[in-house]
């Protein structure tokens, strides 16, 4: 959705048999459809699934009538952006985004270590609205820099 930290991918299985990456279990249609899976730095090119949050079937679950698509996207990147905060942005990230914006390139550079020392750190002993609400900001110090 216009952010380069996010790509969604499409695997047709009818034509692709995926079911394993690098050695790991792919299990596609495990949990319902659709089947998502997320890949970065640390769950390496196998990626890890997507964990339900609730009981309702896995299209309803992350369909447009609900937030867990979003905020499943949130833990991983941020949608909002610095340069159009209207949209995707929340009060807290606009509030942050307007202290910040005026900044000069050393203290975000600093602010950027800080944050990044934070979740390296103390990221697996902080709370997950904690954690997520750092690497937001570390996201959009990323962005403004």
């Amino acid at each position: 959705a216009g952010n380069p930290d996010v790509v969604f991918g499409d695997v047709a299985l009818s034509k692709n048999q995926v079911r394993e990456i690098h050695g790991v279990q792919q299990s596609p249609g495990a949990g319902g459809w659709p089947t998502v899976r997320y890949f970065n730095k640390e769950t390496g090119y196998g990626g890890q699934a997507y964990q339900q949050k609730t009981s309702k079937a896995m299209c309803d679950e992350l369909g447009p009538k609900e937030e867990y698509m979003s905020a499943f996207v949130e833990e991983f990147a941020t949608m909002c952006d610095v340069n159009k905060t209207d949209k995707g942005c929340s009060e807290q990230q606009v509030k942050f985004i307007e202290k910040w914006s005026g900044k000069g390139g050393s203290e975000l550079k600093s602010q950027m270590d800080r944050l990044q020392g934070m979740v390296d750190k103390d990221g697996a002993s902080m709370k997950p609205e904690a954690l997520k609400w750092v690497k937001q900001r570390l996201k959009l110090i990323q962005q403004l820099s």
